[in-house]
């Protein structure tokens, strides 16, 4: 009898972490999804006859409809099975990149990347919330640290996979690819995912209830300002290497994929961070980010430098996701689906000023000052910490 329980104990906890991973693809193949156009960008103006400029809105329309969704998905689903809405926004990530890769006129494609917002805010939103159900409660930086780890090297990894891929097999099938990643996470997530029922807290003001705890609403600057220094800075990174330290298009792959492995030697530490002081995980690696970017600033006439530099940055970075978000659901663990979208909607914002204003800023002062400006964000978000004792 003993022995039993033993084992259905075990069977139990070995599904959940099954259910995370499933999770975890899940969520990667919307971040691929989301960054995919700035890989395909030229044949995808071309091949629907827009200019670069309209093509790029693409993302746009997708960051948008993400800050809707996820502010507005844990409310509007209050009364459905989280596992049910969990396979919808999955589903809907397929048939996003199948109207994307099918689309005849640019119209057709925003169709398809406003259905990937959607699924995109309201995924990413819950994913953290859900966690936190599916395994036990020390375990939860650790399972958070894996989903947000596939999601960020998923993020890294979609531009250039999307500029190889797309010359050898064409833009269109670039998406059809995204496609199939996101069937197999649907097809993970019906056979491993646990009935979720739903918690019957959210209400209508449950977002300003929220907003109202001590703290929240500094965090949610704090995290701005985190994460508009990550969007300045890496977007024009790419200008930044070729301009600056003068690198061909294959040694600008290899510094991305690079930055992309040291985020995940920096998840892989997270969880110890998170468990020994979470203030310390929030506050410690954007303080030394503002260094970082100065040290790049610096040295990024030398290729060695630039490349520690910039493996350094990721690692860095690689607690940041996973250490915010323990800290929303450790906050409103009774509101943990909405704070999960507050969070979410703050990034998605973040990504929009931090893509805008370092776009500014590089027209104005190149990418001096975009690094002065993710510096300066950086050293924000880790006073905000510091000095609210977050």
């Amino acid at each position: 009898m003993a022995s039993s329980i033993s084992s259905s104990l075990t069977a139990h906890k070995t599904e959940s972490w099954n259910a995370v991973f499933s999770l975890t693809v899940g969520v990667a193949g919307l971040i691929m999804a989301e960054f995919l156009p700035a890989g395909v960008l030229t044949p995808l103006a071309r091949d629907l006859q827009v200019t670069e400029g309209m093509a790029g809105q693409a993302v746009t329309a997708t960051s948008i409809l993400a800050v809707i969704s996820s502010l507005s998905i844990a409310f509007l689903t209050r009364n459905l099975n989280r596992r049910t809405v969990l396979l919808v926004l999955s589903f809907l990530l397929t048939c996003s990149s199948v109207i994307v890769a099918m689309a005849p006129s640019f119209p057709f494609l925003l169709l398809g990347r406003v259905i990937l917002g959607i699924a995109l805010g309201g995924f990413w939103s819950m994913a953290a919330a859900i966690t936190t159900r599916l395994v036990a409660e020390e375990n939860v930086p650790k399972a958070i640290s894996i989903i947000f780890g596939g999601s960020s090297f998923a993020s890294v990894l979609a531009a250039p996979m999307g500029s190889y891929f797309g010359n050898i097999l064409g833009w269109r099938n670039v998406f059809l690819i995204a496609a199939v990643v996101g069937l197999a996470a649907f097809i993970w997530q019906f056979m491993s995912l646990p009935s979720l029922e739903p918690k019957r807290n959210v209400k209508l003001r449950t977002t300003i209830d929220v907003l109202k705890k001590p703290q929240f609403t500094t965090a949610l600057l704090a995290i701005m300002f985190v994460f508009c220094g990550r969007f300045a800075s890496f977007t024009y990174l790419r200008p930044f290497l070729e301009k600056t330290t003068g690198l061909s298009v294959n040694w600008i792959s290899a510094v991305l994929l690079t930055f992309g492995l040291a985020y995940f030697v920096g998840n892989w530490f997270a969880p110890g961070m998170i468990k020994r002081n979470i203030r310390t995980a929030l506050a410690i690696p954007p303080f030394a980010l503002a260094f970082v970017a100065m040290g790049i600033l610096l040295l990024g006439h030398s290729l060695f430098a630039t490349v520690v530099l910039i493996f350094i940055w990721g690692a860095l970075f690689g607690p940041v996701a996973p250490g915010w978000s323990t800290w929303v659901t450790r906050k409103v663990p009774e509101y943990a689906e909405t704070a999960g979208g507050l969070y979410v909607a703050s990034i998605q914002f973040s990504a929009a000023i931090g893509a805008f204003f370092g776009g500014v800023v590089f027209d104005h002062y190149g990418s001096a000052g975009v690094f002065l400006l993710s510096g300066l964000s950086w050293f924000l978000s880790s006073i905000l910490v510091f000095s609210r004792k977050l």
